[in-house]
C-alpha cells in the first residue's frame, strides 16, 4: 500500500503558485513527477503525492527542482488569480477520476503530438540533407566530367602533334632511301656497261653452261639459306593445363595470416547464439523479424520504462534475454523495472548478473557498473539489509567518487545502521 504525503507548504501571487513538498529520504527522479494542467501526481516508492489543482495551469512552462530533500514546484496560473486552496474543494471520487483520467488522456495525446512532430522534423531534415548531398554530388560529378574533358582535349592535342612529327620524320626517311639508292645503282650501271663492252659477242655453249651454272647455284643458295632459316625457328611449346588446390577455409585470409585461437572463439560464439535462437524457435516463430532483435526488444523495454509501463517492459526484457544472454544492459534495465514493482530479490539477481558480465573493469563500462551496484544496493535497503546495502553503495562511490547523491545515500545508509545498532 502507497504512503501517502500530507506535508506540503505553499504560496501563491497571483500568477504563480510555489508549493514544497518534502521527500522524507526518498529519492526522486524526474520520472516521478507529473503535472498536467489540473492534476499533479507524485509517486516515489512507497511514498504518493496526488492533487486536484484548485484551477488551470500552464503545465508547459511549470517547473520542479529537485534538492535538498525537497520539490519546489512553480505552477504558472493560466488566468491570474487568487486561489482559495491549493485543490478543488468538495470534489466527490467520481469528479476525482474523470480528472485524473482526462489528465492521463491529454498526456498521452500530448505526448503522441510531440512524437508525430519530432517525426516530421526528422523525415524533413533527412530530405533537407539528401537534396544538399545529392547537389554536392551533382557538382563533384560536372567538376570531374569537365576536368576530363579538358584533359581528352590535350590528348587530343598532343596525339595529332604526334602523328604530324611522324609524317614529316617518314617522308625525311623516303627521300634520303631514294638518295642513297640513286648512289648505288649508277656504279652499278657503269660496271655493267663496261663488262658488255669487253664481250661483245659471247660463245653459245659458254653462255649456256654459265646460265647454267649460275642457276644451279642460284637454286642451291636459296635451299641452303631456308634450311638456315628453318633450323633457326624454335619449337612450338606443348600445351598444359596446371592445377592449384587451396585449403579450406571459413575466413578469406590465409591460413598463415590467421589467429587460429581466436577464429575457433568467434565461431564456437556463433555457432552458440544460433543454439540458443533456434531452441526456441516453436515460441519465437511467431514473432516479427525486428522482434526477434535483442537490441530492438531492449528500446522497446526503455519505452515502456519510460511511459511507467514496468510490467510490459520486464516483458520486453525477458525475450530479448532469451535471444541473447550475454548482454548486461538487459539485466541493468531489468532490475530497475524490479525495484519499481517491488520485486527486491529478483533486482538483486539482475544486478549480479549485471556485474558479472561487466568484467573486465574498464572506463568504458563504469557508468553501467555504478548503475548495477546502487540498484543491488538500493534492494538490499529496501530489504532492510542495510550492511550488504552500503557495501555496494561504498564500491560505487570507487567508481565515481565525485558523485554527490550516492555519497549523500552512503551517509544516511551509514546513520540507519547506527540507529539500529544503538536501539539494539
Amino acid at each position: 500500500m502507497p504512503v501517502w504525503l500530507r506535508e506540503h507548504s505553499w504560496r501563491q501571487t497571483l500568477s504563480a503558485v510555489h508549493l514544497s513538498l518534502p521527500l522524507r529520504g526518498a529519492r526522486a527522479t524526474p520520472a516521478n513527477i507529473f503535472c498536467s494542467e489540473q492534476y499533479l501526481k507524485v509517486s516515489i516508492p512507497p511514498f504518493l503525492f496526488e492533487a486536484v489543482l484548485y484551477a488551470p495551469i500552464d503545465d508547459t512552462n511549470s517547473t520542479a527542482k529537485i534538492g535538498n530533500g525537497n520539490i519546489f514546484f512553480t505552477l504558472y496560473k493560466k488566468e491570474p488569480a487568487m486561489w482559495d486552496s491549493l485543490t478543488l474543494a468538495n470534489a466527490d471520487k467520481e469528479k476525482l477520476q474523470y480528472l485524473r483520467e482526462n489528465a492521463v488522456l491529454k498526456a498521452q495525446e500530448k505526448a503522441k503530438e510531440e512524437t508525430e512532430a519530432k517525426k516530421i522534423t526528422k523525415q524533413e531534415h533527412k530530405k533537407y540533407a539528401l537534396e544538399a548531398t545529392m547537389k554536392l554530388e551533382e557538382a563533384e560529378r560536372k567538376r570531374i566530367e569537365d576536368l576530363k574533358e579538358k584533359e581528352r582535349q590535350k590528348v587530343t592535342k598532343e596525339l595529332e602533334l604526334w602523328k604530324n612529327q611522324q609524317k614529316d620524320g617518314d617522308k625525311y626517311k623516303s627521300t634520303q632511301k631514294k638518295g642513297e639508292l640513286h648512289q648505288e645503282i649508277e656504279p652499278l650501271k657503269e660496271r655493267k656497261n663496261e663488262k658488255m663492252n669487253k664481250t661483245m659477242i659471247p660463245n653459245e655453249g659458254t653462255s649456256k653452261t654459265r646460265l647454267k651454272s649460275t642457276k644451279g647455284c642460284h637454286d642451291s643458295c636459296s635451299i641452303f639459306s631456308q634450311n638456315l632459316k628453318e633450323e633457326q625457328l624454335p619449337a612450338p611449346r606443348a600445351a598444359a593445363t596446371i592445377k592449384v588446390n587451396f585449403t579450406p577455409r571459413v575466413f578469406p585470409t590465409a591460413l598463415r595470416e590467421s589467429r587460429v585461437a581466436e577464429e575457433e572463439e568467434w565461431l564456437h560464439k556463433q555457432a552458440e547464439a544460433r543454439r540458443i535462437i533456434n531452441s526456441d524457435l516453436s515460441e519465437l516463430e511467431d514473432l516479427k523479424e525486428e522482434e526477434k532483435n535483442p537490441d530492438w526488444l531492449k528500446d522497446k523495454g526503455n519505452k515502456m520504462f519510460a511511459m511507467g509501463d514496468y510490467l510490459g517492459a520486464v516483458n520486453a526484457y525477458n525475450l530479448a534475454v532469451r535471444l541473447n544472454n550475454k548482454l548486461p544492459l538487459l539485466y541493468l534495465n531489468r532490475a530497475a523495472c524490479h525495484l519499481k514493482l517491488r520485486n527486491l530479490h529478483k533486482a538483486i539477481e539482475d544486478s549480479s548478473k549485471a556485474l558479472e558480465l561487466l568484467t573486465p573493469p574498464v572506463p568504458d563500462n563504469e557508468n553501467a557498473r555504478v548503475k548495477a551496484h546502487v540498484r543491488r544496493g538500493t534492494a538490499f535497503c529496501q530489504l532492510e539489509l542495510y550492511t550488504e546495502g552500503l557495501h555496494d553503495y561504498e564500491a560505487a562511490l570507487k567508481i565515481d567518487p565525485k558523485n554527490k547523491n550516492i555519497e549523500e545515500d552512503a551517509e544516511k545508509i551509514r546513520h540507519l545502521i547506527q540507529g539500529t545498532m544503538q536501539s539494539s
